[in-house]
């Protein structure tokens, strides 16, 4: 890993295609996991991530959401596993709680036949527990910043043999919320041939710049903004010419769609309050998500949605990054975010892994020129909202 203050110059060397897992020199019990979770043949990312990953090699990577970010990662990483140590051996650092346990879940099942014990280390949990699991040989920990740094405080979490450091949403990790925090966990002192990888869906340029910092001649898997526009997903718009119509709107639209799994995103946790109580008091099964909800009421609402219970989910942007749920066909923007990457993230909760999906955007006339720069920015084609809505992939 580079020293956080060294000028690390850019390198861009060509990166191979490896359309096998059984090519890539992955570890027996590895390939085992591998094809007992359901993959066949790498995605796109983990074709061209894993193996420099698997070679030692720090690595910068960009994908589309929904196209194997996270299995790339994780089969790189625990490439490097010794399963005989039972000490931290990878760190992945995420976000948000619900994105480290969705990881948690796929290395468990991904190192399965390597007996790998995984830890989820987030605020919320018993930091009791946390400390228990690192004494019982924990080797994979994935968690936020805050837990993460409490735990290295405290001398629980033991740094000697880790072997690689992962950055998902690298571009909020390297952002002003959680930027400092970052810092201070890689200046608490890793091994000096500690890999590092950063994967993210949008790399914004002054992300990259930060990245030059940290990683030591990174292999760049890096893709224009105009191409992770996610071409699966039919985008509408529909003209409003009042606030409250915004609500009209979604009620009509719930009636006439025949809605398998929906997310309503809104910018704040107020709105996305008032929705959910006005849908509710009209007799709409839904749930709502946001970040100042008790830790165990998130989980319990995260549950029931991705187990089928409610149809609806009305959120915040703590859901847009990362978040699997393979029923989500629509995604409806109440709001476009302040966030102009969150769009793509957001959007990409439907059509996971290449599936067909729908975003319908709620425009008043002041949002329609930041639509248009989201639009031009990501090269995307938006149509207005059809009367006839038959063909939709919802």
């Amino acid at each position: 890993m580079a020293s956080v203050s060294d000028d690390v110059p850019p390198a861009v060397p060509e990166v191979a295609v490896i359309n096998s897992f059984d090519e890539m020199d992955l570890p027996e019990n590895l390939l085992r996991g591998i094809y007992s979770y359901g993959f066949e043949r790498p995605s796109a990312i983990q074709a061209r991530a894993i193996k420099p990953m698997r070679d030692g090699r720090d690595t910068l990577a960009q994908a589309q959401s929904g196209t194997g970010k996270t299995g790339a990662f994780v089969i790189g990483s625990l490439s490097h596993l010794d399963e005989t140590v039972k000490k931290p051996q990878v760190l992945v650092l995420v976000h948000v709680r619900e994105l480290a346990q969705q990881i948690a879940k796929v290395a468990t099942s991904l190192g399965a036949a390597m007996k790998v014990k995984v830890l989820c280390a987030v605020g919320g949990n018993s930091l009791r527990d946390d400390i228990r699991a690192l004494e019982d040989g924990a080797q994979f920990v994935v968690g936020t910043p805050g837990r993460v740094f409490d735990l290295m405080h405290r001398g629980a979490l033991d740094r000697s043999q880790m072997r690689v450091l992962i950055m998902d949403e690298a571009d909020q990790m390297l952002e002003d919320l959680f930027y400092k925090q970052v810092m201070c966990i890689l200046e608490k002192g890793f091994p000096a041939d500690m890999k590092v990888a950063l994967f993210s869906a949008t790399m914004p340029e002054k992300v990259v710049e930060v990245a030059n910092k940290i990683l030591n001649d990174p292999v760049r898997i890096l893709i224009p903004p105009t191409a992770v526009r996610l071409e699966g997903i039919q985008q509408f718009f529909i003209n409003l010419d009042r606030e409250d119509h915004k609500f009209d709107c979604i009620c009509d639209l719930y009636k006439h769609l025949n809605i398998t799994q929906a997310v309503i995103f809104c910018n704040k946790r107020q709105k996305a309050e008032m929705i959910a109580e006005k849908m509710s008091a009209q007799g709409f099964p839904i749930t709502c998500l946001h970040g100042e909800l008790d830790k165990s009421e998130r989980t319990r609402r995260m549950d029931d949605f991705i187990k089928g219970k409610t149809r609806v989910m009305i959120a915040t942007d703590i859901i847009a990054r990362g978040i699997d749920v393979q029923q989500i066909s629509l995604v409806i923007n109440y709001e476009l975010p302040t966030n102009t990457e969150n769009y793509v993230h957001r959007i990409g909760r439907a059509g996971r892994y290449g599936r067909k999906g729908t975003t319908i955007n709620l425009l008043l006339p002041e949002e329609s020129s930041q639509m248009e720069e989201i639009s031009e920015l990501y090269g995307m084609k938006l149509e207005l909202f059809p009367e006839d809505t038959s063909a939709l992939a919802i």
